[in-house]
């Protein structure tokens, strides 16, 4: 897969065109990626609450003012509606569409909160000389829910989802060791090796995602993944939520060195 180094807003302006659609790894060289959660300002409250106790799944990079669609801190001139590759939305814990433009459902009581993601850390990854399987064929990540239960705030609860890579027992050390740099974008990982400690019964089988590709010597080592909150949405049933598809997330215009902590 060849790697998209434009700058963010060239990026954006082809998926707002309809002219560049999939999954958004590889894509926006050096650039903060983020995952996508809109609720009403009812629930917005709960929901706030329910990233800031659950920080690894749900690490907030941005919130948005009630009903508008610009992330005006992490890609001014951005817009939530039209900028992401495909977007979910659910209904009373029900998958009910999936679209390339949302403008139809958006309302003025909405609020918008942005995750960091772990395409971020990829990049660290790749930098560190760890080859990523579906980033070189163009496919999307692993992604399974899993056993371990959210701490839950006000209307929302439900299971910690994650994502997979396959890495070699050489370089996990150097795995952790750069990842761990970017908190705001899971951190370090949850679990490396059995799945099933997690949860997980198959791991030729994603919830969410593509099945990965292991080499001999290869340990399946977990990062917790901003998909949570659409397993929450089912598991917690709020009357509205529209989020990103799985793997097709927004691209900011923040540099991923201003995520890094270390």
């Amino acid at each position: 897969m060849a790697i998209d180094t434009r700058h963010p807003r060239e990026i954006r302006a082809d998926i707002r065109r309809g002219t560049l659609a999939g999954v958004t790894a590889g894509l926006g060289q050096g650039y903060v990626q983020a995952n996508l959660a809109v609720l009403p300002r009812e629930a917005a409250y709960d929901f706030l609450l329910f990233c800031q106790r659950n920080p690894r799944p749900c690490p907030l990079i941005e919130v948005t003012d009630v009903g508008s669609p610009e992330p005006v801190g992490v890609a001014p001139g951005a817009d939530l509606r039209t900028d992401i590759p495909r977007y979910r939305l659910y209904k009373d814990g029900a998958l009910a569409d999936e679209v390339t433009d949302a403008t139809p459902y958006w309302r003025d009581d909405l609020v918008a909160f942005l995750l960091g993601c772990s395409f971020t850390f990829e990049w660290a990854l790749l930098e560190a000389g760890i080859r990523l399987w579906h980033v070189e064929h163009g496919r999307n990540v692993a992604m399974w829910r899993t056993s371990i239960e959210c701490r839950p705030a006000g209307a929302f609860h439900g299971p910690m989802v994650v994502s997979m890579r396959p890495i070699p027992a050489s370089q996990l050390a150097r795995a952790v060791t750069a990842s761990a740099r970017f908190p705001n974008a899971h951190g370090a990982p949850i679990h490396v090796g059995d799945p099933a400690a997690i949860g997980i019964a198959d791991i030729t089988r994603p919830d969410w995602g593509d099945p990965q590709h292991f080499e001999p010597g290869d340990v399946p080592v977990f990062w917790a993944c901003g998909v949570t909150p659409q397993a929450v949405a089912l598991a917690s049933k709020p009357s509205f939520m529209l989020t990103h598809s799985p793997g097709h997330m927004f691209i900011t215009d923040v540099p991923n060195a201003a995520l890094a902590a270390l």
